[in-house]
């Protein structure tokens, strides 16, 4: 059975950390991960309704070459005010691209809708999403909530609340991957009516109750179940390695962890989702093999995608618009 990491999340990674802050009343949040140094970075987007800024600059042909924080939110495209947040502590803190006499932080950042019920009511004057972006920066450390907090705060899936998932992983080179992501997706994260999930193969231990597949397959289980709001969803994910990359090689390494993504939500990658995957490599560790080092990279990527949604989705909390996975399928 492939290692975890000590704590089973992305930050088992030197020198990242995780924030999260939430608007209890609205049931929203953001998530910011940040590194001690700046990283080479790219992302993948495979959904049909993405929500982003400054991911145009994560292409391997453009100047700027490292960044400083990612930040996902909730909020549709109200949260994209996240990234100003962080890039408001950032610079209190003397983090950024130098350009003159200034810096200037570069956080990309990706958005999921949450906003149902009319809750951007609750904001009056100006939505919470700079606030909070700063919070969560601020916040950032190595050990972090997960299930209903930050980006994953009024996260769902078809029929059971999503939530904020993270899992690490070991390669045989010795090289730490790890994965975060915010479940908000249109599909499911489970099999049929019951409480297996369709990740259930790549499980390391119990850490999303350790139930494996069903013993007897349910009808229908294939039948897709799907959210009726077009643009209403969208799964986030950050991957990260201690592994040295270049542009090319991290794009490559965000491509095949969507692997993971489809493996745990089903479907995935529809047009009323905006899923994405960005990668992060801090370059502690040369690549020994080259190639062969990095296809392993990628399948640890898609392997701990594919458990961080399960444990996004078993670790929320009850109470929300649609039931938990533990208030549904908890062993007593």
């Amino acid at each position: 059975m492939p290692e975890t990491g000590p704590h089973n999340l992305i930050t088992d990674i030197a020198g990242l950390m995780v924030g999260n802050a939430e608007d209890k009343d609205g049931l929203s949040g953001t998530t910011v991960l940040v590194a001690e140094k700046p990283m080479i970075a790219a992302v993948d987007v495979r959904g049909g309704a993405p929500g982003t800024a400054e991911t145009e600059l994560l292409a391997p042909e453009y100047t700027v070459g490292k960044i400083d924080a990612i930040a996902l939110s909730g909020g549709s495209a109200f949260g994209l005010a996240a990234g100003d947040g962080v890039r408001d502590w950032l610079r209190a803190t003397g983090r950024g691209f130098s350009v003159a006499q200034s810096r200037v932080p570069i956080v990309p950042a990706a958005i999921l809708f949450d906003l149902a019920g009319g809750r951007e009511q609750t904001w009056r004057e100006e939505p919470p999403y700079r606030l909070l972006g700063r919070k969560a920066a601020a916040s950032a450390a190595r050990k972090f909530a997960l299930g209903s907090a930050g980006a994953g705060a009024g996260a769902t899936t078809f029929d059971l609340k999503g939530g904020l998932g993270s899992a690490s992983q070991r390669t045989p080179g010795g090289y730490m991957v790890g994965a975060l992501v915010a479940v908000n997706a249109c599909g499911k994260a489970t099999i049929g009516e019951g409480g297996h999930f369709w990740a259930a193969p790549f499980e390391i231990g119990e850490e999303f109750g350790a139930l494996g597949y069903p013993g007897t397959w349910p009808a229908g289980a294939t039948r897709p179940r799907m959210k009726g709001a077009v643009a209403a969803n969208t799964t986030l994910a950050i991957i990260a390695t201690d592994a040295a990359l270049d542009a090319g090689q991290a794009k490559r390494l965000a491509a095949s962890a969507h692997d993971g993504m489809a493996r745990a939500l089903y479907p995935a990658h529809t047009p009323m989702d905006g899923d994405l995957v960005f990668s992060i490599a801090t370059g502690a560790r040369p690549l020994n093999c080259g190639t062969a080092d990095l296809a392993a990279l990628c399948v640890a990527a898609s392997n701990c995608l594919t458990r961080a949604i399960a444990r996004g989705v078993y670790e929320a909390s009850p109470g929300g618009p649609k039931p938990s996975w533990r208030e549904n399928f908890a062993r007593p």
